[in-house]
């Protein structure tokens, strides 16, 4: 198995060691090939127009494609968003690459605000969010793509009292947050894939998968 994860920041790593970032853990966990085509800053647009050389130069046999934030802030319309992550999924079938779509996770908005001044409203950001995130699941219902719902998972693991203890700056994830998305995308590789067994975080008591 060979994953290339094509995204922005949130891929890429923010303010975070290469070693530390969610792709890099997955790579070491189950000792398959993972490449980070993540870009700060990056918008789904731009991920259209560099997927050839991104991924499909890279001959993987799947691409997780997570993104959308830049675009929401930048005025973006969600079912733009949602038409650009198609174009990138039809981009991967053609090119006999299995497609994931990562649904990406809610803001911090008090904390972002601190640290993201010129952003507008990180509360009406994460309705966007949530919209975004209802059509890009409408969207794998109806032709049948392969979604890894971060928005989901990541809301069972952030309570009241431990969210600021997951972000960086109420936006970007640190270390713990990290783990937690590569925890996540283990255990839908744990349950999609055979060649794959399920071990834990100790400290987290989260799921990571190893390959047997």
């Amino acid at each position: 198995m060979k994953i290339v994860c094509i995204g922005d920041s949130i891929t890429h790593g923010y303010k975070i060691r290469t070693s530390q970032i969610w792709t890099s853990l997955i790579q070491k966990i189950n000792e398959v090939q993972v490449l980070n085509k993540g870009i700060i800053g990056d918008s789904t647009t731009n991920m259209v127009t560099r997927f050839h050389e991104d991924v499909i130069e890279n001959n993987p046999s799947h691409v997780i494609i997570m993104g959308g934030i830049n675009d929401l802030i930048s005025g973006v319309p969600t079912d733009v968003i949602c038409e650009n992550v198609f174009a990138l999924v039809l981009q991967a079938y053609v090119n006999n690459i299995i497609p994931i779509i990562g649904v990406q996770f809610l803001t911090e908005p008090l904390t972002a605000a601190e640290y993201w001044p010129d952003v507008d409203d990180f509360i009406k950001l994460n309705k966007k969010l949530s919209d975004l995130r209802r059509l890009l699941l409408e969207l794998s219902k109806t032709y049948r793509i392969k979604i890894i719902d971060f928005y989901t998972e990541m809301k069972k693991h952030i309570k009241a009292g431990n969210k600021l203890n997951i972000y960086i700056d109420g936006l970007h994830l640190n270390v713990l947050g990290n783990e937690i998305i590569a925890s996540v995308v283990n255990t839908y590789l744990n349950k999609t894939y055979s060649k794959v067994k399920a071990v834990r975080f100790p400290q987290l008591n989260l799921i990571r998968i190893t390959s047997v």
